[in-house]
Order: structure tokens, then C-alpha cells, then sequence
């Protein structure tokens, strides 16, 4: 029997504190131009290529916050993109591991990572 269910993410979401702040964090991250509206004054839809990421500010609370990567931005450069980060100060957590990944925080807390594909 098929499953009507596909074998596909289609959105991840992150709890947020502010969801201004996060989408200008989250955009000068990515190097995005924080393009699109805040919908229903709580939600962000980040223009990504691939699986979609949404801020939601009325999901935050402190137990909602990611203490483990829930998944993973893909780099080709592992280097360049740990110096990226660096340079935006962004709370880095991890080293690059096994020159493969290195892990990072928000501003909120949630456990982020960046893995060479």
C-alpha cells in the first residue's frame, strides 16, 4: 500500500522570541534581503532553495527552543562559511568537527548547524 504521506520536509519551524528581529538576523545570515512580509504579525516564510524555514514568534517560549540542531544549512566550503559566521559574531558552540560541520546558536538560543555538502 502506498502511503499518502510523502518522504518530504516541507517546512521546519523555529521558535522565536521577536519576529523582526529574528527575520533581519536570519536574512543577514543567509546574506537575504529580508524579502516577503511578516504574515499575521508572527510568522516569516525564509526564502530558501529547497526545504522551507518558517520564524514563528507564537511558538517561543524558553522549552520550545531547539537544544539540539533539528537540521542543518548545507555549505560547500566549511571554512568559509565558520570565517562568515565568525565575522558576524554570531555564538558559535563548536569548532569544525571532523572538518565536516560546526555548530551555532541564535539569538534565541536554538541550536543550529552548518554541514559541508
Amino acid at each position: 500500500m502506498r502511503s499518502p504521506i510523502l518522504n518530504q520536509i516541507g517546512t521546519v519551524f523555529i521558535p522565536v522570541s521577536h519576529i523582526e528581529k529574528a527575520r533581519d538576523w536570519y536574512c543577514d545570515m543567509l546574506g537575504l534581503q529580508g524579502e516577503g512580509d511578516i504574515q499575521f504579525g508572527h510568522i516569516y516564510v525564509i526564502p530558501m532553495n529547497g526545504t522551507n524555514i518558517v520564524l514563528d514568534s507564537k511558538i517561543y517560549s524558553e522549552d520550545n527552543v531547539f537544544k539540539a540542531p533539528a537540521f542543518h544549512f548545507n555549505t560547500e566550503n566549511i571554512e568559509a562559511a565558520y570565517e562568515h559566521m565568525m565575522e558576524k559574531k554570531v555564538n558559535i558552540i563548536s569548532g569544525i568537527q571532523h572538518n565536516h560541520y560546526f555548530n551555532f546558536t541564535d539569538p534565541d538560543g536554538n541550536h543550529l548547524m552548518v554541514c559541508k555538502c
